[in-house]
């Protein structure tokens, strides 16, 4: 891969740092932001940056001046969505406005990777009588939180620079993703957060879940961002790719691979706070798009990954 100045909004989340590992790792000059919290003083190539400031967002990447660019950051928990809307639609629409006006006037050459999401294709009526199909690019949108309303937003004006004002832009629109080093507001490491607790006896042995039977296409992050570093290699200008494995798994049975690692008894409780104001019941893809065009393919077997998300716990505080 060739040497190149990449900026990554949201570098010090969780998909964020593995893919500044990745992109580092090559030999590349690799520069990011981070919020809310501010950059440890050894990150020195990341900024603390809102945003909703556009003058901030200008000054970052009049900065960098980047070749690529990967716009992870968003307020991507679809809870805190609905508790914080206004936040929200100016982080995910108005910061990707800024960032789009901001690339155009400094590096109006450089790639840019909008971060979408699955979500954006909501609940997706059932035919009588067939099983849920996967979603392919195509499928049509509807919309049921405010997080897929602001990521359908971004895509419409991924759109709109891509064909009235040049900008080089391709949009992934990964399914659920998790793994090592993913925060505790999302389903995967929350419950394994929790067996790791009960085994050292902080918790209670009671695992609090949502609606533990929706299913989901999960892919290891690992794997999520290797999609992405190939949709700026080989993707195509304005064109959207699912990345997800393209096989679905009841969130139960996750659970169950969870419990089996662990020696303790544990009981399971539904908690009325961790369900969802409206929930997707099933939320698989297509992934023959990606997989065709770029050469991509998920490698990483979802037991693996748990049990990295496990072991990963297990060495925190």
């Amino acid at each position: 891969m060739a040497k190149r100045k990449i900026f990554i909004t949201g570098a010090t989340g969780f998909a964020g740092r593995h893919l500044m590992s990745v992109l580092a790792s090559s030999g590349n000059s690799v520069c990011g932001t981070t919020y809310p919290q501010p950059p440890h003083p050894d990150e020195k190539n990341i900024r603390h940056l809102d945003l909703r400031s556009e003058r901030d967002v200008f000054e970052a990447v009049k900065s960098a001046r980047p070749d690529w660019v990967f716009h992870l950051a968003a307020v991507s928990n679809v809870r805190q969505s609905w508790e914080k809307k206004r936040e929200t639609m100016e982080t995910n629409i108005m910061g990707t406005f800024f960032l789009f006006e901001a690339v155009k006037k400094f590096s109006p050459g450089a790639r840019i990777l909008f971060i979408s999401s699955s979500d954006v294709y909501g609940v997706v009526p059932a035919t009588e009588g067939a099983a849920p199909r996967p979603l392919s690019e195509d499928d049509p949108f509807q919309l049921v939180s405010p997080y897929a309303l602001s990521k359908f937003g971004g895509e419409l004006m991924a759109g709109f620079y891509r064909r009235s004002e040049g900008l080089d832009v391709v949009i992934a629109r990964p399914f659920p993703h998790t793994g090592p080093g993913q925060s505790p507001d999302f389903v995967c490491s929350d419950w394994a957060r929790q067996i790791i607790q009960i085994e050292r006896g902080s918790q209670e042995p009671v695992i609090r879940v949502g609606n533990s039977d929706v299913l989901r296409d999960f892919t290891d992050v690992r794997d999520a961002v290797s999609a992405y570093v190939l949709l700026l290699e080989k993707g195509k200008a304005g064109e959207v790719y699912n990345v997800c494995s393209g096989r679905g798994t009841a969130l139960r049975e996750i659970l169950g691979i969870l419990l089996a690692s662990s020696a303790k008894e544990v009981r399971v409780e539904q908690d009325p706070e961790r369900l969802r104001k409206v929930d997707i019941p099933h939320l698989v893809g297509d992934n023959r798009k990606i997989r065709s065009e770029t050469g991509w393919e998920p490698r990483i077997p979802l037991e693996r990954t748990l049990a990295d998300i496990l072991d990963y716990w297990r060495i925190r505080p």
